[in-house]
């Protein structure tokens, strides 16, 4: 059984409803669900640069017009910001170059977020991506269940593409329950052949309307088996959203999140969380 620690490490100011994080060459990079702007926060300067992921990129974008971006994945020298697809101006995703951080392609993912419903017999109101992994050959898409069918699905796409005729299959996966609310998906990593995932108890059955928030919890996915290994409740008051490996050694393993304050708030909490067996 798993130990924990966890501690608040710092704020970045400058960062709004931050949703993704990763660790890559000193310097942690963040996205947030409102906002048109890559950000890197280089952490020993604590500097933060942002770079504009449209023409007119904007902070804080009202909740109806946001692209959403609430995934963020590093593959083959690339960095890659998925749309939740939770509304229908949710369904991009966009490819940067992980050394310029410029544009490097724009991709409308309609088709295969429709492919992935009908297949899994999920309707768009229950249909919210929350993190996304690419791990062997495929992409690995996890579905929050914070809609009234309370659904938490892994989807695993093999093509390179993501169009909509990629194979897809998935799996329904029952996570935890916190005062008696199901947690649902809000990220997830690769760590070996692992995939480690958060999970947030918000009292909602809409993928549109914030509720009450409850707690989140830290899980591990078998990739061979797709089956949970193991879940941790870390905390009854925080919604974690992003989640990205420090280091890994025998018997100890170490993460960076960061947490949705579901406001206007421009500041960023970024944790440490260790696990010990």
């Amino acid at each position: 059984m798993y130990k924990f620690t966890l501690e608040l490490l710092f704020h970045i100011i400058g960062i709004g409803s931050a949703s993704g994080l990763f660790l890559k060459d000193n310097s942690l990079h963040v996205i947030g669900d409102n906002s048109a702007y890559f950000y890197e926060y280089e952490l020993k300067s604590s500097a933060l640069k942002r770079y504009p992921l449209s023409e007119n990129p904007a902070e804080n974008i009202t909740k109806k017009l946001k692209p959403d971006f609430e995934a963020l994945a590093f593959y083959d020298h690339s960095f890659y910001l998925f749309g939740s697809g939770s509304t229908e101006n949710r369904n991009k995703m966009v490819q940067l170059n992980a050394n310029t951080k410029e544009v490097i392609a724009v991709k409308d993912l309609s088709a295969l977020y429709k492919s992935m419903q009908v297949l899994s017999g999920l309707t768009a109101e229950n249909f919210n991506l929350e993190g996304v992994v690419h791990a062997g050959d495929c992409w690995y898409f996890f579905n929050r269940g914070n809609g009234n069918s309370g659904q938490n699905i892994v989807f695993t796409v093999s093509d390179k593409q993501l169009s909509g005729d990629a194979k897809i299959t998935f799996k329904t996966l029952q996570l935890p329950e916190i005062k008696g609310i199901r947690t649902g998906f809000t990220d997830a990593i690769e760590v070996g052949d692992k995939l480690y995932f958060l999970a947030a108890a918000e009292n909602t059955n809409s993928t549109y309307n914030d509720g009450e928030v409850l707690g989140s919890v830290i899980g591990c996915i078998d990739v061979k088996t797709m089956n949970i290994d193991f879940t941790k409740q870390i905390s009854d008051r925080h919604k974690f959203e992003g989640l990205t490996l420090q280091y890994k050694e025998k018997g100890e393993i170490s993460f960076l999140l960061c947490e949705d304050n579901d406001s206007d708030q421009l500041q960023a909490d970024i944790y440490l969380l260790k696990l010990k067996h």
